[in-house]
This record gives structure tokens, C-alpha cells and sequence, in this order.
């Protein structure tokens, strides 16, 4: 083969290339451009991914921010879990008043966790004496794990 064919051939695999091995974006670098477009569910994905530190390092700070924004669009998951982390003070100053302003939201969306949460669960009423304050510790522990969990298996 010619030198000059050889150096064509050459030239043109080299400026193809680029396009061949691109890489995929990551699901990180998907929810991030989705979030700033103001997506709900991609900002609450990736506020789950940053509370769990899923594809990205772990910031609790970020994950609440993420989160918030998406709870203020009206993602119910992301309400449920905004609320456990004021609950808890995860990523967020501790705040009860704020926390159950978030329950409440969800409450009236009929998200029966958060109706537990805050007493107002049917089924429990006129049953067997209940701690409502304990199970809402015991939830604001347990439900920023497993929301986010919830929310990254969502499509």
C-alpha cells in the first residue's frame, strides 16, 4: 500500500476514534445534568446517590440540598425522606418543627408512613397503646437509608 494511502487511512482512524471510545456518562453525570435542569426525580437521585455516597463520595450536606429541591417539587419520596433527615439531623440542622412540616406534606398525599409517623394512621387508632415519638426516632434513622435506596431503583 502507498505511504500516501497508509497516511489517509491513518488520519482518518484517528479522527474516528474519539467517537468510537467515548464513554458512556456515568448514572452520576445523568441525574446531575438532569437535577440542574430541574427534574425532580433526577434531583432526588441524585441526592440519594450523594447521601449514600452511590457514584459519587458521600455528602451529607449535598444529599439534603438535592433532596430539598426535590421535595419542594412535590416528590413525595423525597418529602418522606427530607422530613427523617430534619428529624434526625443528617445533612441538616436538627428540626423537629421543619420535619413534621415535611410528614405532613406527605401525610396529605396520603403517605402512610408519614400518616404513622404523625399518629394519624386509621388502622392504629383505638389499638394497642403506641409510641408514636419512638417509632418516629426509629423512623428518622431507618428511612434516609432506605428512601434513598427506593429512589435509585426508580426509573
Amino acid at each position: 500500500m502507498p505511504k500516501k494511502i497508509r497516511f489517509i487511512l491513518l488520519a482518518l482512524a484517528l479522527a474516528l476514534a474519539p467517537q468510537a471510545w467515548a464513554e458512556e456518562p456515568t448514572a452520576f453525570a445523568v441525574a446531575q445534568h438532569a437535577a440542574a435542569q430541574g427534574q425532580a426525580a433526577a434531583q432526588a437521585k441524585l441526592g440519594a446517590m450523594y447521601l449514600l455516597g452511590n457514584g459519587v463520595d458521600k455528602d451529607e450536606a449535598k444529599a439534603a440540598e438535592w433532596l430539598l429541591k426535590a421535595a419542594k417539587q412535590g416528590y413525595l419520596d423525597a418529602q418522606v425522606l427530607v422530613a427523617a433527615l430534619f428529624d434526625s439531623g443528617v445533612g441538616v440542622k436538627n428540626d423537629v418543627k421543619e420535619a413534621t412540616y415535611w410528614y405532613e406534606k406527605a401525610a396529605a398525599q396520603g403517605h402512610t408512613a408519614a400518616l404513622a409517623i404523625l399518629g394519624k394512621n386509621p388502622v392504629a387508632a383505638g389499638g394497642v397503646a403506641f409510641s408514636y415519638q419512638r417509632m418516629r426516632l426509629s423512623a428518622s434513622k431507618q428511612i434516609p437509608g432506605e428512601y434513598a435506596k427506593k429512589i435509585l431503583l426508580t426509573k
